[in-house]
């Protein structure tokens, strides 16, 4: 922070800035730390956006674990193209990572821990999406897509330009592509230098390992001799696909080539094996029930000498959201969304005793243990954010009173918000229409004074069953948000994880019911008790389910609201159950089809579509959507703002041509935050 001269000339210090979005577009966003294999470095990449050119680029940096440095690290790598995935071999003294080769094609490089002798050691055809080394390093598993439907071509040699997709079966699109090749693992040789005998141990199946959208690396487990792979898959294609979510996890022999299902008749997800570092255990998260997404996920152990299953968390009422072994074997770390916050806790596998690791109001992601005899090291280096800040590493340390201490390891971003005047973040509890409390957040302006009128916006959460935590969003970034002059309040109405079974899973088949109440019951609440929110400057916003939430909102908020905005949200229900590409989802949340007469959840779920409501439409209304979203198509938006324009509700619609659910390219992103504020300034400023 620079220093100015007043009249008498005194040194004075510069005002401090609030937080913009060329602020918010400055930031480094760091990512995927991992402990080196003897506990005194951390390997991690910071991505940057560029608007120029609109696109961002990562780079590695390595930071001692000494306790004397901390801040950005060393630099080891600076080139065109991200490098990511990166994890240490040898050792410590070298890296493997993914960058593209001189085809453009993503391939596994290996380079020394200072970031020299860059060599590539993969040329898959195709390139590769991950990869993850056996135990020894002397194998490792690729992440490549193969081809799954028929093109064109296919069926008529002799038309070559035809450009016709012919579909048989559901699962043809998904998320954001029309499913051309789904993805394998290939398993193959590693001599340190180069890769080579590279076989799909998947090879005629028409499944997806891992599993699309999300799944990574994370799908698949080398046992700790490197002589099996377990991998994640659903083997399932088409109309089975689309109406189930009952993956299992395999086992696959490399010497014999057999295949085994470790988790049949484990009817949910099956995700995420992980073998504890003794190898008597393989630990899991499983979810029970098949076709329900958003099912508690459980912390399952496998006894690999007795064949025993356990369910670590059967008492333990919170999904697990990621999860790590101890060194010692004895005891699993993990992350679980709890209270409104994402803290980390440790279990004993024996006694199934849970103790809170590290918590505060922050969210935790990201678990890298310390393997080490130094005692001074610390046991866990992780990541954490909240509403003010994005991720930065910490460690964790176990003191010799038995307590946990955590510190920060690097400051990536201090420098952009040592000139800055944050927003501040209070917590509140609001009193719900059937008789509960609702932890909701406030996030009040820069300078705030308590007896002032602000403009407040009431903020809808997607998923539904997304936490409403203290998350670092790079588009509904609350802290943007207030030190726009706004007060934001943020509720964990019904459906979102973090507050029990109960309270996750009453949304589910009541979209229309009480987590609408809780919305209004928060700004209400907040109305009350805030003096300072000007009652007639209220705005509401939200994507997704969100997006569903505004259009509801906008038919049943009883004047409460003077805007609106909606991304990528359902507007008709009835449209949405045949447009969207994962039934389970719409099955399980919905009640079941529109057709099914006789089916009372679901005709309660469709005839309290938000469409059905238009005639009470009064307020002005935005909305966005990216015409690659096909979880939610968006035809939806186009139909909510036809009918807000041909019942003369003041409306605005901007349509990405080239994005998904969300809104990633740095352009679009700056373009969609100006047109956010834009507009709410119009009609509560």
């Amino acid at each position: 922070m620079s220093l100015a001269l007043s009249a008498a000339g005194v040194a004075l210090a510069e005002p401090l800035g609030t937080f913009d979005i060329n602020a918010l577009e400055q930031l480094g966003r760091v990512s995927e730390p991992k402990v080196s294999p003897d506990g005194t470095k951390v390997l991690y990449g910071v991505s940057y956006e560029n608007l120029e050119q609109n696109n961002s680029n990562r780079d590695l940096y390595v930071l001692n674990l000494d306790g004397k440095t901390s801040g950005n690290g060393t630099k080891i790598t600076d080139t065109p193209k991200s490098e990511n995935g990166a994890v240490w071999i040898d050792g410590g003294q070298r890296i493997a990572f993914i960058y593209p080769d001189a085809d453009g094609k993503a391939q596994m490089w290996t380079m020394n821990a200072d970031g020299t002798n860059r060599v590539q050691a993969s040329s898959i055809e195709g390139g590769i999406d991950g990869f993850l080394l056996s135990p020894d390093q002397s194998k490792v598993v690729f992440i490549k897509q193969v081809k799954y439907s028929r093109d064109a071509a296919d069926i008529y040699p002799d038309l070559p330009k035809a450009t016709g997709r012919v579909i048989d079966d559901l699962m043809y699109k998904h998320w954001d592509e029309w499913v051309t090749t789904i993805p394998h693992p290939f398993v193959g040789d590693f001599d340190g230098t180069k890769v080579g005998d590279v076989k799909d141990i998947m090879i005629d199946e028409p499944y997806e390992s891992p599993m699309k959208p999300f799944g990574g690396v994370e799908s698949f487990a080398w046992t700790p001799d490197s002589k099996a792979l377990v991998y994640t898959s659903r083997k399932k294609t088409g109309k089975e696909y689309a109406i189930s979510t009952n993956s299992d996890l395999y086992r696959y022999d490399l010497v014999t080539g057999e295949t085994r299902n470790l988790t049949e008749g484990m009817m949910g997800y099956d995700t995420n094996p992980a073998f504890s570092p003794d190898g008597r255990y393989m630990a899991w998260l499983s979810m029970e029930r098949d076709g329900y997404e958003a099912d508690k996920n459980r912390l399952f152990i496998l006894d690999t000498t007795t064949g025993e299953k356990t369910d670590l968390t059967k008492d333990w009422d919170y999904t697990i959201e990621e999860f790590c072994w101890q060194p010692d074997s004895k005891n699993i770390w993990f992350i679980a969304y709890h209270q409104g916050t994402a803290p980390i806790f440790n279990m004993d596998i024996k006694t199934m005793k849970v103790t809170t690791v590290a918590e505060g109001r922050w969210d935790y992601t990201s678990l890298s243990p310390v393997v080490s005899k130094n005692k001074k090291a610390p046991q866990l280096i992780t990541m954490r954010h909240s509403m003010l800040r994005p991720n930065e590493i910490v460690s964790v340390t176990k003191t010799k009173k038995g307590a946990f201490n955590v510190a920060d390891i690097t400051d990536v971003n201090g420098k952009v918000f040592a000139g800055l005047v944050m927003p501040t973040v209070e917590e509140t509890k609001t009193p719900t229409t059937d008789g509960k409390e609702m932890l909701t957040w406030v996030v009040y302006p820069p300078n705030y004074d308590p007896n002032g009128k602000y403009p407040a916006i009431l903020y809808c959460q997607g998923g539904p069953q997304s936490a409403v935590s203290q998350f670092w969003s790079y588009r509904w970034n609350f802290a943007l948000m207030a030190s726009n002059g706004y007060i934001v309040v943020a509720p964990n109405r019904r459906g979102v994880p973090g507050f029990g079974t109960e309270w996750e899973e009453q949304i589910s088949k009541d979209y229309p019911g009480q987590n609408m109440k809780d919305y209004l019951a928060a700004i209400d609440h907040a109305k009350a008790t805030i003096p300072a929110i000007d009652g007639d400057r209220v705005g509401a916003t939200g994507a997704s389910y969100g997006g569903f939430s505004i259009y509801w909102l906008a038919g049943n908020h009883d004047k409460r609201f003077k805007a609106l905005l909606a991304h990528a949200g359902i507007f008709n229900m009835e449209a949405q159950y045949l447009e969207t590409e994962e039934m389970w989802f719409a099955n399980w949340d919905m009640g079941g089809a529109y057709w099914e007469k006789d089916n009372k959840v679901a005709q309660r779920t469709f005839e309290n579509s938000p469409h059905r409501f238009v005639d009470k439409w009064d307020t002005p209304i935005m909305i966005s959507h990216g015409e690659y979203d096909y979880r939610i198509l968006a035809s939806q938006g186009m139909a909510a703002f036809n009918a807000a324009k041909l019942r003369g509700i003041p409306a605005e619609m901007v349509l990405f041509p080239d994005e998904n659910h969300w809104i990633l390219k740095p352009q679009n992103a700056v373009m969609w935050q100006r047109l956010f504020f834009r507009w709410f300034d119009k009609w509560l400023k």
